[in-house]
């Protein structure tokens, strides 16, 4: 047995600071750190190839980190003959070599997770302190509290008070500019020519650390989805992440705030920021993030608007849907408001889809690791939640595929403003829309190329989004027919012909019954998996 301990510091893989709170009072005398790379965490979903690369390179070059800071490390590599694959297992092992009085973590980002580590605390006998993750503005009883003094919750009211708390966008007690959302100013298509890009992202090439972490993943998840090579570039240590924050501060943010909802076929970059990785696995802090791009709006460098847009993701959504997960855990999990029961489509796994926009998308995301938010919410997540797909099943598909996805920002943003499934709950309506929409944010250029036509509804050529949009006013018109915001979309079907409304019924069934046999949208004619979405990688 090692020497005995008065602290073993755990170390996971989205908590990569050196100066985490974990941290506070750490003795390299008398504390240790323990990492463990553990195959149960890329296989309770399904996860890419790439998520898994790039949640491993980071957390070596993070051990690599610590110990030049001379803080003892403890780290289980994956191929480790010993390694049992399991947290609570590695750390049970820990415990016995090392002997600690105590365990300390700070705040993990799953639920499930820190149930693990607290039930493997107990029955080791020793004490767990979990402390408050410093990468927030706002802290989970903190929100708590905000939430108990709201009848209802929205994060447009709750990013007004956090501007105010924070000062941030602030000139006095009014906000800059005299508006509190410039969102209106930030929904513009592409015109005929397309995104006109000056840079494209800064690649972080794979030094030796990450280049033999891809041949580990590509030996050891040689059957999970997505494709990974010597082309991963996403930053996996704080400098390359900083490297990554300068670009985007310079090169692209000033024309975030207008296109951000925009699309455009073979461009997954387009203006946005890909630096939701670094912020999640910690790497970088928000507060720098914020600071940047309002230092840059304040210097004259970007438009209110993309300064204010990009802000409202960080400042509000990222901590709101971090507030909603934590405290409402585990009932939000398991909502299903709309009742849907279809099976998530095989297509999704592996991007075989006769669908443009959705073949572009998941083609992306397969590669990538990535789609912006538009892509998430109005492709992938739209044609999910208008086929009626069981919501649990898309939020394991999201889990799995992207490599920002960390079940407590991921998991609020799928079921509640994706999938509607908390009836409400973040999201004042569900995000519902024909492929009109995709038609008009693609610059109709998915469109063109793709075998169906956005505005059919029914026919051989009739676009599924379009069909699903219709039959899903039809199959919740009585819920929604005096919503404030979506009643005047139900209030459309008196437009149509009841024989028309009864075609669209049966062409949605159809589409349905051929997606759960694996024979429609797709080039293939492979089943779907149906083991996949939840629990347990293919047999």
């Amino acid at each position: 047995m090692a020497e005995a301990l008065r602290r073993l510091v755990l170390v996971l893989g989205d908590q990569l600071d050196v100066d985490a709170s974990a941290f506070d009072g750490f003795d390299p005398l008398c504390d240790a750190v323990w990492m463990a790379e553990v195959r149960h965490e890329s296989t309770h979903v399904w996860s890419s190839r790439i998520r898994i690369a790039m949640f491993l390179a980071a957390m070596r070059h993070h051990a690599r980190a610590l110990r030049t800071m001379d803080r003892r490390v403890h780290y289980v590599k994956l191929d480790d003959a010993s390694n049992t694959g399991r947290l609570d297992t590695e750390l049970a092992r820990a415990v016995r070599q090392w002997a600690p009085r105590q365990l300390v973590v700070t705040a993990p980002g799953d639920w499930r997770v820190l149930q693990d580590l607290r039930r493997t605390a107990t029955e080791l006998g020793l004490p767990l302190e979990v402390r408050e993750d410093r990468h927030f503005f706002c802290s989970v009883r903190e929100f708590a509290e905000y939430a108990r003094r709201r009848r209802t919750l929205r994060m447009e009211t709750f990013y007004r008070e956090q501007r105010r708390r924070h000062g941030v966008l602030m000139d006095g007690a009014q906000p800059a500019g005299g508006r509190w959302n410039f969102d209106a100013d930030n929904r513009e298509a592409f015109g005929p020519h397309g995104p006109v890009l000056r840079a494209q992202p800064p690649a972080s090439p794979p030094d030796a650390v990450t280049r033999e972490v891809i041949e580990l993943v590509q030996r050891m998840f040689a059957d999970h989805p997505g494709t990974l090579d010597e082309s991963f570039s996403w930053p996996v240590t704080r400098a390359q992440a900083r490297v990554a924050l300068d670009h985007f501060i310079d090169a692209r943010l000033e024309m975030f705030g207008r296109w951000q909802d925009a699309m455009w076929p073979g461009e997954p970059w387009l203006w946005h920021s890909q630096l939701s990785a670094a912020l999640n696995l910690k790497l970088l802090q928000p507060r720098e993030v914020v600071a940047r791009t309002e230092a840059a709006w304040r210097a004259g460098r970007v438009p209110l608007a993309s300064a204010e847009g990009f802000i409202r993701q960080l400042l509000g959504w990222r901590e709101f849907v971090r507030g909603v997960y934590w405290t409402q855990m585990p009932r939000l999990a398991a909502l299903n408001a709309l009742d849907a029961r279809e099976p998530l489509p095989g297509f999704y796994w592996r991007g075989d889809t006769d669908l443009a926009c959705l073949a572009d998308a998941i083609g992306q995301t397969l590669r990538y690791g990535y789609a912006h938010h538009i892509q998430r919410l109005m492709v992938t997540g739209l044609f999910a939640l208008l086929l009626g797909v069981e919501p649990r099943q898309v939020h394991a598909w999201y889990l799995a595929v992207y490599v920002d996805a960390i079940e407590w920002v991921e998991l609020p943003n799928t079921l509640g403003m994706s999938q509607y499934a908390d009836g409400g709950g973040m999201t004042s309506k569900p995000y519902v829309a024909s492929g009109r929409y995709i038609e008009r944010m693609s610059s109709g250029r998915y469109c063109a190329g793709c075998r169906y036509r956005p505005g059919l509804r029914t026919g051989p050529q009739a676009c599924p989004f379009t069909t699903l949009y219709w039959d899903f006013l039809v199959r919740h018109r009585a819920r929604f027919a005096g919503h404030p915001r979506l009643g005047a979309q139900v209030r459309n079907l008196s437009r149509l012909a009841p024989a028309e409304i009864d075609s669209i019924a049966a062409q949605a069934r159809a589409l349905r019954a051929a997606l759960r046999e694996g024979h429609a949208l797709t080039s293939s004619t492979a089943t779907t998996q149906e083991g996949l979405p939840w629990t347990n990688p293919p047999s």
